[in-house]
């Protein structure tokens, strides 16, 4: 049948019509919120770039997990900024690290609210890159142990999963192995496994304090002209024995998203990156966006892209507004 029999619009008609055929939901338990986590006391540093994010210290990183926490939301991941760098990145797999003391805080004050850690170098390295710089680039296999290291770390102060994002060949498996001789067989790794050389990482190298000294990461990152790659970097990451997968950045690449999803059908992450929320906040700030509608719409396309999950800088703003909402 054709018009005017059939006729869309029947259903769009009405908020309860448009509600009862809604196609793709976004719940606050589809969000996870980052965390940049620094040494001190009582430090709430806002983050020039990123309106409405600040480095905080491991005391008021509690303060606000307990508010995540009540929101709702079920994880939070955290990045570490230590205060010394060197070479091998060795603050990343301190016992007393800032993240080590983060993850045993925020365990203690909110057990039920699931702790996932970045796994990577750049932040500890006094060369801000992802790994150990042999000439002028990053070795690979000498950087696997460290990974490791790192991990075990985590999972030996309680995170409850480590995320790897150096995107080193072969890191899933390192950590995998290292983990299961330890004892935390059960720890599973979320896997940046398609993370793109992208443009959209500036204000999150502001956050973390990791922008490197000298050249980039395109060695190590994807080209982000490659999609066909994205579906190999994924498949050796399960192979390795990844849990979870993710695409990193997400807006700009739902076209991976979808694929990995139809591919492998096995739980993805995407990542709404730094310059993403940047963008939407300075949109609104200017006037030229309503913030609800475009914050959920952004949230919304990845998810009907084959997100199980978002990594966003907006879970704690959305949160509140899952409950009831009007397109």
């Amino acid at each position: 049948m054709a018009f005017p029999e059939v006729r869309m619009r029947r259903l769009r008609r009405t908020e309860a019509f448009r509600r009862l055929v809604r196609e793709t939901t976004l719940t606050v338990d589809d969000l996870v919120m980052p965390l940049f986590v620094v040494p001190g006391h009582g430090v709430v540093k806002p983050v020039q770039s990123m309106p409405g994010v600040a480095q905080l210290s491991v005391d008021r990183a509690v303060e606000e997990c307990r508010r995540i926490a009540d929101l709702g939301i079920p994880a939070v991941i955290l990045f570490g900024i230590p205060e010394y760098k060197d070479a091998t990145g060795s603050s990343a797999w301190r016992d007393d690290g800032v993240v080590q003391q983060a993850i045993r805080a925020i365990k203690t004050a909110c057990p039920g609210l699931a702790v996932i850690t970045d796994v990577c170098l750049c932040e500890y390295t006094d060369h801000g890159h992802c790994g150990v710089i042999v000439g002028q680039d990053v070795d690979n296999d000498a950087t696997l142990d460290l990974l490791a290291k790192e991990a075990v770390s985590h999972a030996q102060a309680g995170a409850d999963m480590v995320a790897p994002s150096d995107m080193m060949d072969g890191r899933v498996a390192a950590i995998r192995e290292a983990l299961d001789a330890e004892g935390f067989e059960h720890i599973p790794i979320l896997a940046y496994a398609a993370k793109f050389a992208s443009a959209f990482y500036g204000p999150f190298r502001e956050a973390a304090e990791s922008a490197p000294r000298f050249g980039d990461r395109r060695s190590y990152q994807m080209d982000p002209a490659n999609g066909n790659e994205a579906l190999r970097e994924v498949e050796l990451d399960l192979e390795e024995g990844a849990d979870i997968v993710m695409v990193k950045p997400a807006t700009f690449y739902l076209d991976v998203l979808w694929r990995v999803k139809e591919t492998f059908g096995c739980p993805v992450a995407a990542y709404q990156v730094s310059g993403e929320y940047a963008m939407i906040q300075l949109l609104v700030q200017n006037g030229a966006v309503d913030e609800k509608r475009a914050v959920l719409e952004s949230l919304l396309a990845i998810r009907r892209a084959g997100a199980d999950f978002v990594l966003t800088y907006f879970a704690t703003k959305v949160a509140p507004w899952l409950t009831r909402f009007s397109w």
